[in-house]
């Protein structure tokens, strides 16, 4: 398969998990798919596979990790571009997953995450920190999600 190809299989393939995170947080195929780890370890498996063949074992021409132009120069690589993609889905859905359990361990409404969660999934950072200022807001202004 061409990195092409993966990259938009990758893109359509992680959008269900995310369903299963905003519909069904807590419903048990979510459990198995994505509270598992599961989920991750499979797009793992892509990630390895072009972290390895085109980060570390070559790629683009004087590409690599060492400094910012090389670093350019690796993400002139296709397969380069799909390893770190590959990367920001496996990090995004697994930040989600954790504010879903987060959540409900701090009895904070579902619904209240749903904003965070789908800026995590197209902004990943943003969501979490909106998570995290949720959260703390919560605390504050209901006296509540109190620390032992």
């Amino acid at each position: 398969m061409t990195p092409d190809t993966v990259f938009t299989i990758i893109n359509a393939a992680i959008l269900p998990f995310w369903v299963l995170l905003l519909f069904l947080p807590h419903h048990k195929v979510t459990q198995v798919l994505v509270h598992s780890g599961l989920v991750p370890v499979l797009f793992g498996l892509v990630y390895a596979y072009y972290m390895i063949s085109g980060l570390i074992l070559g790629g683009a021409e004087g590409g690599g990790m060492d400094s910012l132009q090389s670093l350019m120069m690796a993400f002139t690589d296709p397969g380069s571009v799909v390893a770190a993609w590959t990367h920001y889905l496996i990090f995004d859905l697994f930040v989600g997953a954790w504010m879903v359990r987060d959540a409900k361990r701090e009895e904070i409404l579902h619904l209240a995450i749903v904003i965070p969660l789908v800026l995590t999934l197209m902004a990943g950072p943003v969501g979490l920190l909106l998570y995290v200022a949720l959260k703390g807001a919560m605390r504050r202004k209901f006296g509540f999600l109190e620390t032992a």
